[in-house]
């Protein structure tokens, strides 16, 4: 079913589960990556790991071949913010903060998160500025499943919840113009989901709606430029930039994070559907 206006795919619960199916396939790709990162090793080594083990899973990178895009996941150094391209000359260095953004689409359904990782001994203040990005991606994730289960929600309260974390954080821009979207049969559908923005407007959050939330902050400006490659998007100060997703739905008894391993239990207690088990493993 899909709402008219913005076309607005409102999913099944039984479509949410085969989306649940992709989201783990991305989760695993994730905690490989995360624990390959260290000094030393290549941006494309990184890709190479996300696309085996996305293809062991039956599954299909969702973003190698996506409008041209040579390869399954984006990787973004330092002032990268987004959409960077993984490369072997792209070596990454003691101090260096990576966002490794992955896709994956299983039996038509997809599944898409970022996360931000430091690499060995990282200057505190951006490892802070990580975690503001995550908390405000918890934030709005939050503010999505209280607004379903009140039904008076709408889609920019998931926007303001974002900003307001990121705000309270610290002195961050928020970068505009990038931002979540709808997921379902297709990796980007509506609606676009800002990062700022004031509350109440926008369509109603119901259940069988799926997001994609994903804060990008930086440690300056939010002001940003696309490089000559037609992809990697820098801060147009320098200043270094994190960016971290998770996709969810709402059902009728709450929210799934669908590629958290433990589907939001840990940070969203019981906002979590009864369908993802209460003893699942949070990683």
């Amino acid at each position: 079913m899909r709402r008219p206006q913005l076309d607005i795919q409102l999913k099944t619960p039984d479509q949410i589960e085969k989306m649940r199916a992709a989201g783990l396939v991305v989760a695993e790709a994730l905690r490989r990556m995360r624990e390959a990162v260290a000094p030393g090793v290549s941006t494309a080594d990184l890709d190479a790991i996300a696309e085996s083990t996305i293809r062991e899973a039956g599954a299909v990178p969702s973003f190698k071949g996506y409008h041209g895009f040579p390869a399954s996941i984006c990787s973004s150094v330092n002032e990268q913010v987004v959409h960077a391209i993984p490369s072997p000359a792209q070596v990454l260095r003691e101090g260096d903060l990576i966002s490794i953004d992955c896709g994956a689409v299983l039996d038509g359904w997809h599944g898409d998160a970022a996360i931000t990782v430091g690499v060995g001994e990282v200057d505190p203040a951006l490892l802070k500025m990580a975690a503001v990005a995550e908390d405000a991606m918890w934030a709005g994730i939050a503010a999505a499943a209280r607004g379903a289960a009140s039904g008076r929600g709408r889609l920019t309260d998931i926007s303001h919840a974002v900003e307001n974390a990121v705000r309270r954080g610290g002195r961050y821009g928020i970068v505009d113009g990038y931002g979540g979207h709808g997921i379902g049969t297709e990796m980007h559908q509506d609606p676009h989901v800002l990062n700022h923005g004031r509350p109440g407007k926008g369509p109603r959050l119901v259940p069988g709606l799926a997001l994609a939330i994903e804060p990008m902050i930086t440690m300056g400006s939010p002001r940003t430029v696309e490089l000559a490659d037609g992809w990697t998007v820098v801060t147009r100060d320098g200043s270094m930039a994190v960016h971290v997703e998770h996709s969810m739905a709402l059902l009728p008894d709450g929210v799934w994070v669908l590629t958290a391993f433990d589907g939001g239990r840990a940070r969203l207690g019981d906002l979590v559907t009864a369908r993802q088990p209460a003893d699942s493993p949070a990683i």
